[in-house]
């Protein structure tokens, strides 16, 4: 990717440069995306993505797209299968075969064996509240286990009989032999391996333990030769233990762990056991719904993939955790669907327009740009007749000289078309604007009429050939900035967050259109076909973003 190639330095890059000066890893850079399938990637996971495959890149090495399949009671292989669309559909290929850290579960197993061997892991029977317990606090060592200092045959013994299923789950778990009294709670004893039956995405029920994150992690690495292993903040603390383990057995690659701050975006959340709590609550239609932070939602909503892999270049790299604005990421899909996406026109709250002086029977096609500033994009024909429609909000009996639409008794311009003059309002027994009747200059089309100035000009459709269409338009999904700090984030939900438009008129060239589109519908905002419920008889056009930034004057985007 060109915009990843071209992306600004940082700490990252600086170290690299560094190791590779020194004649480092053969001056070969490896990386590594590392995702646990038991979830949809979020816009944190696209940084991580971006990165990760963007470093390998910029230094024509290779990225490994592994899963960390190591808690199988939470994944499935529809995660699994998201996860590699959504990689894909950034734009990124990894180096085949696709990893697990499934493939190892034999030689981690082996791994875990020489621990014991080398009197560096115990089994432990203590119950998960004693362990806690004996664990101690970040101000008070944590205590010895009484198992700790069980013999090595009978350490080898109690794991063989872990691993043949002879144990209850949570009877035992291996423990790494580290410091109970170190600072750092990672190195107090860390579990190594967990009794669980759980039936495995790929293993089946050929295993009954399975090894912990911290264990399978830096073996993973080491096996596929990764060289940097680019990791969120979290992991800081658990970079000794990384480092531990990898410098206590055989194994002969250590990569370097370094870590980096996550994205944490305004009125969203990033936590997968939270967005699974919104999924399984019905509070969003799924994983993909169009108001999720979620990877599948954001491209279901018609953010383009260049958009977050620009937006993911100018928030940077840094060691500090912060708040990126919404904002910044829905100016980069703005600007980049304003070069990028056709116009076209949509009316959303119709109302009838009747042109008293055109000929009945008579259509004629009138020719529009599909972009104002880009040929190459060529052009697209407007069936134009006797009746059309316009937007309600477009027409006012009255109005003072700030409103440019259409007032009665007054003109305005017919984008791509004609100058009309509103000369009635026809009116319902309710006192509701049914329909307008209007006159046209035949002399106004592609020039200015002569003698007066008209100033506004407005959208419409045909009403003989344009096609009804539901609108869905987005607000945050959050009314708070922080809804992760909310005692109940849940509570700040906006229960304005979709809109639903099931009036919308839409000209006729969208008939044709795909999911893969996108379309300013001209003085309304961009929009795409909704890749889900759309269907031949259905128009259905999810709003991607506003026309303008208007959520700090307003609170609504």
């Amino acid at each position: 990717m060109s915009e990843t190639a071209s992306a600004p330095a940082n700490f990252i890059k600086h170290h690299i440069d560094k190791d590779l000066e020194n004649g480092k890893n053969d001056g070969k850079v490896h990386t590594r995306f590392p995702p646990e399938p038991n979830g949809y990637l979020h816009i944190g996971h696209a940084k991580s993505i971006c990165l990760n495959f963007g470093i390998a890149q910029q230094y024509q090495g290779s990225c490994n797209l592994r899963f960390d399949d190591t808690n199988p009671e939470k994944e499935s292989d529809e995660y699994a299968k998201s996860i590699a669309e959504d990689v894909q559909w950034l734009g990124f290929e990894w180096q085949a075969p696709t990893h697990h850290a499934s493939d190892y579960f034999e030689t981690l197993h082996d791994y875990a064996v020489e621990l014991i061997k080398a009197g560096k892991a115990y089994v432990d029977g203590l119950s998960p509240d004693d362990i806690r317990e004996y664990r101690g606090t970040l101000t008070e060592a944590g205590k010895s286990s009484p198992f700790r200092d069980t013999s090595v045959e009978q350490n080898l013994d109690l794991f063989a009989k872990m691993r043949a299923g002879e144990f209850e789950d949570g009877k035992y778990i291996l423990r790494a032999k580290i410091d109970m009294a170190s600072p750092n709670m990672n190195l107090r004893d860390p579990a190594l391996y967990r009794i669980k039956r759980q039936h495995h995405i790929r293993t089946g029920d050929t295993w009954v333990i399975y090894p912990m994150y911290d264990f399978t992690h830096p073996i993973s690495d080491a096996l596929e030769g990764i060289t940097h292993s680019l990791c969120t903040l979290e992991f800081e603390d658990h970079r000794p233990l990384y480092d531990w383990i990898l410098d206590n057995i055989s194994i002969d690659c250590h990569p370097q762990q370094i870590e980096f701050s996550r994205l944490s975006l305004e009125y969203t959340i990033t936590s997968k056991r939270l967005l699974n709590k919104l999924v399984t609550e019905n509070h969003v239609s799924g994983w993909d719904d169009p108001r999720m932070p979620t990877i599948a939602g954001m491209r279901r909503r018609g953010y383009p993939p260049e958009t977050l892999r620009d937006f993911t270049d100018r928030i940077g790299v840094t060691k500090k955790d912060n708040i990126i604005e919404m904002g910044v990421l829905e100016n980069c899909v703005r600007e980049h669907l304003n070069s990028h996406a056709p116009r076209a026109m949509a009316v959303l709250h119709p109302l009838k327009v009747t042109i008293t002086n055109y000929p009945s029977g008579q259509e004629e096609s009138l020719t529009a740009p599909c972009h104002p500033s880009n040929d190459e994009m060529g052009s697209r024909q407007l069936p134009f007749s006797k009746e059309i429609y316009i937007d309600q909000d477009d027409f006012r009996e009255s109005a003072n000289k700030k409103f440019k639409r259409l007032v009665l008794d007054k003109e305005v311009r017919l984008r791509n078309a004609y100058v009309i003059r509103c000369d009635e309002v026809i009116k319902d027994a309710e006192d509701n604007i049914i329909e307008l009747k209007c006159s046209y200059d035949p002399d106004t089309l592609g020039k200015n009429p002569e003698g007066r100035k008209v100033k506004g000009v407005i959208h419409w459709v045909s009403a003989s050939k344009g096609i009804k269409a539901e609108i869905r338009s987005y607000d945050r999904l959050f009314n708070t900035a922080n809804p992760a700090a909310s005692e109940d984030f849940l509570s700040t939900i906006n229960p304005n967050s979709l809109t639903t438009i099931k009036t919308a008129i839409v000209e006729p060239s969208l008939a044709t259109a795909t999911a893969k589109d996108h379309f300013q519908f001209e003085r309304e905002g961009y929009f795409c076909l909704d890749s889900k419920d759309a269907t031949a008889d259905l128009l259905i056009f999810n709003e991607t973003v506003s026309l303008r930034d208007t959520w700090a004057k307003t609170g609504k985007a």
